[in-house]
């Protein structure tokens, strides 16, 4: 039992549909696996996993202490003075636990998933895609590590200290509870992980051919109101500088995915024999269809012409033999004339 989840014991191309299942099955569990041994990795070391997660907040308080203190601003005194998170109840403090658990568990499990993935659908693939699958791979994990790490340096904390700075002109006092704060952070690192991802979402769109890198640049301006509105719904105060910054980030990702699939396409379809532009196809069938329509005005006005008598054409040698008249009757002497 254990060797099935360590090996395979037969090649996916020879496997039947239940097998496939079961293979599929056995992935699943690898991911799921790695991902328990995170968390529970985390709960042991239940000491470590927290001072990590609050270090955003130690930078909202102490910008000088971040590595982009250029970025963050001067944080109010109110937020200086804050004591350590607080926690009210039992269950805020196995809140804490698991949401740091959650958070370990789902890094060391990222790249097991989308090593799995690439072996699931390999088989599927021609060799020239499978050449392509492992960038692929490598592309997305970075790419979410990249939106992870933007939220844990710039977004929590700056998100932290507007939070403050609203309250204090409110004149309220703000107690921080610790299942809140982790379970922000851990969210806020996820979401925007998840989020950087959508560059190779558009890719595989334009390499399925369903949608065209044509179509999608002309979309542009819906596009861009929607990375916006996307942006807004994920930091969760939408103040302008994030707002303008996060929507630029995302808004060029958009643009180099429409070159990359535009490549992408185009080789896909010479190495099909197809022509390289999408639109061309479109073009042809325009044609085809104004020859049809042609073709059949032709026929409709050359059946519709009545049917003329020929004629002979003057001075035409051909003569044109006479209808025979019947034979005479019985005592008409005009004949003999």
């Amino acid at each position: 039992m254990l060797s099935t989840f360590i090996r395979r014991n037969k090649p996916r191309s020879e496997m039947s549909f239940l097998e496939h299942l079961d293979d599929l099955r056995i992935s699943l569990i690898r991911v799921l696996a790695v991902f328990t041994v995170g968390m529970v990795a985390a709960l042991i070391f239940y000491r470590e996993a927290p001072e990590l997660l609050n270090m955003p907040l130690n930078w909202a308080k102490h910008p000088e202490t971040s590595p982009i203190s250029f970025i963050l601003s001067k944080p109010d005194p109110g937020l200086v003075a804050m004591g350590e998170l607080k926690e009210f109840t039992f269950m805020g403090v196995w809140k804490v636990l698991m949401y740091a658990a959650f958070g370990v568990g789902i890094g060391l499990a990222s790249p097991i998933f989308l090593y799995e993935t690439a072996r699931f659908v390999g088989p599927a693939l021609t060799d020239r895609e499978k050449r392509g699958l492992i960038p692929f791979c490598v592309a997305a994990l970075i790419l979410f590590l990249l939106g992870a790490t933007l939220a844990f340096l710039w977004l929590t904390p700056m998100s932290i200290q507007i939070w403050q700075h609203f309250a204090e002109g409110l004149k309220m006092e703000v107690t921080w509870q610790a299942s809140d704060y982790y379970g922000f952070v851990v969210m806020m690192a996820l979401l925007t992980g998840l989020t950087f991802q959508f560059p190779l979402a558009l890719i595989i769109l334009m390499w399925l051919e369903l949608v065209r890198p044509k179509t999608l640049l002309k979309s542009w301006r819906g596009m861009l109101f929607g990375i916006m509105i996307l942006v807004a719904l994920i930091t969760p105060i939408a103040e302008p500088i994030s707002l303008i910054v996060m929507t630029g980030v995302l808004f060029g990702f958009y643009l180099v995915a429409v070159g990359v699939g535009s490549v992408i396409v185009r080789r896909k379809r010479i190495a099909r024999g197809d022509k390289p532009n999408p639109e061309d196809d479109d073009i042809d069938d325009d044609d085809e269809d104004e020859d049809d329509d042609r073709d059949e005005g032709y026929r409709s006005s050359r059946d519709s012409d009545p049917v003329k008598p020929i004629t002979p054409a003057l001075g035409d040698s051909t003569s044109v033999k006479p209808k025979s008249a019947p034979p005479p009757s019985e005592g008409d002497l005009s004949s003999l004339d």
